[in-house]
């Protein structure tokens, strides 16, 4: 009979690998390119117009209706999980780094740069 130890050896192999294996199937990120608006308004700031600009539309949907900051490709409209971050942004093109949840439409935010 192997002492203890020796058949822990095994198990601990299969849940080192395993651990490796879910970490390399991480999602990657990548590039997402657009505006940044607001969730009310989204691709028309037209119906609200809440100010002469797209961003000064987008930040006062944010202050003054609650809305949350979004980037906007051509129809698509992406949630973005930092909140922050648009705020300088708001009205203008960007480039959003992240990870995408497709299933809510999420953009998990590494970075947001002006395009």
């Amino acid at each position: 009979m192997l002492p203890a130890v020796m058949r822990l050896i095994p198990v601990t192999m299969i849940a080192g690998v395993l651990a490796l294996t879910t970490i390399g199937a991480a999602r990657s990120e990548d590039t997402f390119a657009g505006a940044i608006s607001d969730s009310m308004c989204a691709t028309s700031h037209e119906a609200m117009k809440m100010g002469p600009t797209d961003g000064e539309c987008t930040d006062a949907c944010i202050e003054e209706h609650g809305a949350t900051y979004v980037l906007v490709n051509g129809e698509h409209v992406y949630r973005l999980s930092d909140q922050v971050a648009p705020r300088k942004f708001a009205g203008k093109k960007v480039k959003v780094t992240g990870t995408l949840d497709a299933a809510t439409s999420t953009i998990t935010v590494s970075s947001i740069t002006g395009a």
